[in-house]
């Protein structure tokens, strides 16, 4: 039961809400007729990327359902607090921002009532392990719109950092940059990482927090030795193709459990957004929902909690999915696979509605000579097969334009290719 003196007093001590907030390159519509969802996974900064939203609008009202004055309200009683801030301020706001709105029980009936009335312009976030997309597109029933955020771009990590990029850069500049990006492959982009010194401490934190709360509680799972045995693998195999039936060979090794669990889990730990599978490209719509698939993780710094050696070139590729997963919040139509080959693959086909818009290889190299001849061949075989011109290799350090075979393919630098892509 809400009492009203909380109420009063959490109005009165968000007044004033944190100022001086980084800006995230995410861009929403601040005057849409749809309801606007921020998802992601944890400390990814969607609190914050709501006050940065607040200070732009005038008259509104952010309500934190994880404040513990807040979180015994039922889900009749949201259309209270917003009178009593009515009451306290004199204004009838025009924004409402809902922030873990889902530890509101039937959140959703209050929000499409808000939502019908054409009075309020509707945000809200939710954590991954309780408030999913597909559960906002069954909540709200096509009154939402979502987007994506993630822990920091590069182009963030820099803004943070204040180092000031431009397209004329000298030696040295450059070499500052690429010194940043390997700090920024090596710990990610979580913000509280980003700007804290103990970044394995907090990763290792992070990494448990989402093992037993958005996956093993979520989903009331049992069996935690195969959970975490699970969760370390998927971490340990990013940037991946992991297949169903491998990972249950792998697996039954060390414990019992059957191979409908390991899909079963699977497919439950993709919920936390602490994971990505890629499927692989076919012109059939079931065979691209097959297995296997590759694994990519929401930030990088997690290999550190389970890492034994250095690959930069995984880290790259992971970096480069994040990147294009990001471009998805601008181009809906945007859709990426990978491309298996016989003796090659090619990392990343950019699918934009019907048409094959881009492939990309990326590979740890500084010059040419130190690429796998079968990458290049690879794409140049891709790109013929599918008909695709616009051909790409991201490099660490190697720029070029090449003509093979009468195809004509990019060589970028992932530092080049993350700012000015």
């Amino acid at each position: 039961m809400m009492r009203r003196e909380d109420v009063v007093d959490y109005f009165r001590e968000y007044e004033q809400i944190p100022e001086n907030i980084m800006p995230r390159e995410l861009k929403v519509p601040l005057t849409s007729d749809f309801i606007i969802s921020i998802i992601g996974p944890r400390r990814a900064g969607k609190t914050y990327f709501l006050f940065s939203l607040i200070q732009k609008l005038k008259s509104s009202i952010y309500l934190n359902f994880e404040d513990s004055r807040l979180s015994e309200a039922s889900y009749k009683e949201i259309r209270e607090i917003v009178r009593i801030f009515i009451e306290m301020y004199g204004k009838i706001p025009n924004y409402l921002f809902f922030d873990e709105i889902q530890n509101i029980e039937n959140w959703e009936k209050t929000v499409r009532e808000f939502y019908d009335l054409k009075k309020y312009r509707i945000f809200l976030t939710g954590s991954s392990s309780k408030l999913l997309s597909k559960e906002i597109a069954t909540h709200l029933r096509g009154r939402s719109l979502s987007f994506a955020l993630l822990p920091f771009s590069f182009k963030e990590f820099l803004n943070f950092t204040k180092t000031d990029v431009k397209k004329s850069l000298s030696k040295d500049d450059e070499a500052k940059i690429k010194n940043l990006l390997r700090k920024y492959m090596e710990f990610g982009g979580f913000p509280d990482v980003v700007k804290n010194e103990e970044k394995l401490k907090i990763l290792k934190e992070y990494s448990d927090l989402v093992l037993f709360r958005d996956f093993v509680e979520r989903h009331k799972i049992r069996n935690l030795d195969f959970a975490r045995m699970l969760h370390t693998f998927m971490i340990q195999n990013f940037s991946k193709e992991v297949s169903i039936r491998g990972l249950f060979d792998k697996l039954k090794i060390n414990i019992k459990v059957g191979k409908d669990t390991v899909y079963e889990y699977v497919t439950k730990l993709e919920d936390t957004m602490f994971f990505f599978f890629l499927r692989t490209f076919s012109r059939k719509a079931h065979l691209r929902e097959a297995w296997p698939k590759k694994i990519y993780l929401c930030d990088t710094g997690l290999t550190k909690t389970v890492r034994y050696s250095q690959d930069y070139g995984k880290l790259m590729e992971n970096i480069v999915f994040l990147e294009i997963l990001r471009q998805k919040n601008i181009n809906p139509l945007l859709d990426m696979f990978y491309l298996k080959l016989p003796n090659t693959e090619v990392d990343f086909v950019i699918k934009e509605g019907t048409n094959i818009k881009r492939l990309l290889q990326v590979t740890y190299a500084s010059g040419r000579d130190e690429m796998d001849r079968r990458e290049v061949a690879g794409l140049i075989k891709a790109g013929k097969e599918l008909g695709c011109k616009d051909l790409a290799v991201i490099t660490w350090d190697y720029e070029s334009e090449e003509k093979i075979e009468r195809k004509t393919i990019h060589f970028v630098p992932l530092w080049k290719w993350l700012l000015w892509k």
